[in-house]
């Protein structure tokens, strides 16, 4: 009897939603201090808590203009917050806990595991440990480039500016410090046709979302494309089509009036930056409504599994389109590259689908009924914070505290995973020891 009030030990996914929300709430708390803000004034908590939730979820949805209301140290303080959420609560705590000698037990490698999305436990510490040179030293790269022009435009403040767009970039977190050279909520659009900006900067994207495990398989097997696993080609094709057919669609179509160099710009641009940067070079609000719902589709899809961005995953769309293309040909088991899907990552893969688009119709109609605006627009905003994208179309810092309450609740869904919530909810596991009678039902 007294065994039931004895302390439960926490499952991995439960610690990894307590470590996410400890420094969310930890962030807010300092940014509410008057030293975070320009004007030297307290805060409201409820900005400073959206501010953390977004950085730390790595979205970019602002209630704040990041360059004209915090200061040098609000902005460093939102930097840290996303370098952590970026790379991972759990990773960030494993590694100082692995360099300052102390060893890790099976219960934290398990966890770590579930944090990064590695396939084995085995070998997770390692993996760690890459992740961050990896990490450090790309964004190190990134800052580099970016310097010249950066300082060119800026003078001196383009060092800081340069760090601060290479990680958030990196981070797929579109923070921006351009609101006090272009207008407050610009992002880069005045840097729209600025290749030394646009092409580093959705290069960082690009790297930070297709996963570490792609990486450590890049680094392994070079250029070997056939020697990669599963899930490396997966993702390396599917991101390559998800860049390349939007980049063509907006080119010929959303753009096709620019001059081409801007033309190019702005189509490559728009096209990676909806998985999940949240950037944006040109108005989104002016895009026709087609433009529009294909950002929504990219910002849904997100990045890759164990990597910085957020989203349902280029995996969850590639095992549906395989699955789809298997039933029409009246195949038992989805395939890929010569491989069988089990049946359990296809469930998976459709719990997911249903999971993100419930949770950004649901929230759309909840602000748009509360705050009397058209669900289209709120949908858009919806999407985004959901997938931790960080777009939007101009409406985040107009709503009242429940709609901001609803977005931040989407974008911590979003970046701890569903799945995750769920499975830290229903910890206990139950052996299936029988199987209900089967019958057919018709569907389609």
């Amino acid at each position: 009897m007294a065994a039931r009030f004895l302390p439960r030990r926490l499952s991995s996914f439960q610690i990894i939603i307590l470590g996410f929300a400890g420094v969310i709430l930890l962030g807010a708390l300092i940014l509410t201090l008057p030293i975070a803000s320009q004007g030297r004034q307290w805060t409201a908590f409820g900005d400073a808590l959206f501010t953390s939730t977004s950085a730390v979820c790595v979205t970019g949805l602002v209630v704040q203009d990041t360059a004209t209301y915090w200061s040098a140290f609000g902005q460093g303080i939102i930097l840290v917050l996303i370098q952590i959420g970026g790379i991972g609560v759990i990773a960030v705590a494993v590694f100082i806990a692995s360099i300052s000698g102390k060893k890790l037990s099976l219960m934290q490698r398990s966890t770590l595991q579930d944090s990064i999305s590695a396939h084995q436990i085995g070998g997770v510490v390692h993996m760690t440990g890459f992740i961050i040179r990896v990490v450090f030293l790309t964004e190190l790269a990134g800052a580099i480039v970016l310097l010249p022009t950066f300082c060119s435009n800026f003078g001196a403040a383009g060092v800081w500016m340069s760090v601060f767009h290479s990680i958030s970039a990196f981070c797929n977190a579109g923070f921006d410090l351009m609101g006090s050279r272009t207008g407050q909520y610009s992002s880069l659009t005045g840097m729209a046709g600025n290749p030394g900006v646009v092409i580093p900067i959705t290069l960082l994207i690009i790297l930070g979302g297709i996963g570490f495990l792609t990486w450590a398989d890049v680094k392994q097997n070079k250029l070997h494309f056939k020697r990669y696993r599963l899930q490396s080609k997966v993702v390396l094709v599917t991101t390559a089509l998800l860049i390349l057919l939007p980049m063509l669609w907006l080119f010929f179509g959303e753009y096709a009036g620019e001059p081409l160099k801007d033309r190019i710009c702005l189509s490559l641009f728009q096209a990676v930056t909806p998985r999940t940067a949240g950037f944006n070079t040109s108005d989104l609000a002016a895009l026709t409504g087609v433009g529009q719902m294909l950002i929504i589709f990219l910002m849904l899809i997100g990045g890759s599994p164990g990597s910085t961005a957020g989203g349902m995953k280029t995996t969850t769309l590639a095992v549906l389109f395989a699955n789809a293309t298997q039933v029409f040909r009246r195949r038992k088991n989805a395939q890929m590259f010569g491989r069988r899907i089990d049946d359990g990552t296809v469930k998976t893969a459709s719990t997911i689908l249903v999971m993100y688009l419930f949770l950004a119709l649901f929230g759309a109609s909840v602000i748009s009924a509360v705050e009397e605006i058209p669900l289209s627009k709120c949908i858009f905003e919806t999407g985004s914070a959901v997938a931790t994208v960080g777009l939007s179309l101009g409406l985040t810092p107009t709503l009242g505290m429940i709609s901001r309450v609803i977005l931040m609740l989407l974008m911590f869904f979003g970046r701890v995973g569903g799945l995750t919530i769920i499975y830290a909810a229903l910890s206990t596991k139950t052996m299936e020891v029988s199987k209900c009678p089967e019958e057919k039902i018709t569907v389609g």
